[in-house]
């Protein structure tokens, strides 16, 4: 079992900045898969970013140039730096992990994400 405790999110104003955060349980984390997804009113959950294991990044195209994923595994954590922040990125962001090796996936409580002037 995987525990993830996502933080950082909050309200801001269009053309501004946060950083979420997502903390994993597990001595195992470096080979986890660990992904953003957010889920806006009334739509459904999309990928945001991701990043395997070798530190190799994906992006959808709505936030590329915008937003960046990394990871430290020697805090277990995963990190989204949100940039340019527009009403249409308003959401709950979840924070999830997969281990491919045994097709297992987790997912974090979210966050909420709430960009308005």
């Amino acid at each position: 079992q995987v525990q993830l405790v996502e933080s950082g999110g909050g309200l801001v104003q269009p053309g501004g900045s946060l950083r979420l955060s997502c903390a994993a349980s597990g001595s195992r984390f470096s080979i986890y898969t660990m992904g953003w997804y957010r889920q806006a009113p009334g739509k459904q959950r999309e990928l945001v970013a991701d990043v395997i294991s070798g530190g190799s990044t994906n992006y959808a195209d709505s936030v590329k140039g915008r937003f960046t994923i990394s990871r430290d595994n020697a805090k277990n954590t995963v990190y989204l730096q949100m940039n340019s922040l527009q009403p249409e990125d308003t959401g709950v962001y979840y924070c999830k992990a997969v281990i491919v090796t045994i097709a297992r996936a987790y997912w974090g409580q979210g966050t909420q994400v709430t960009v308005s002037s």
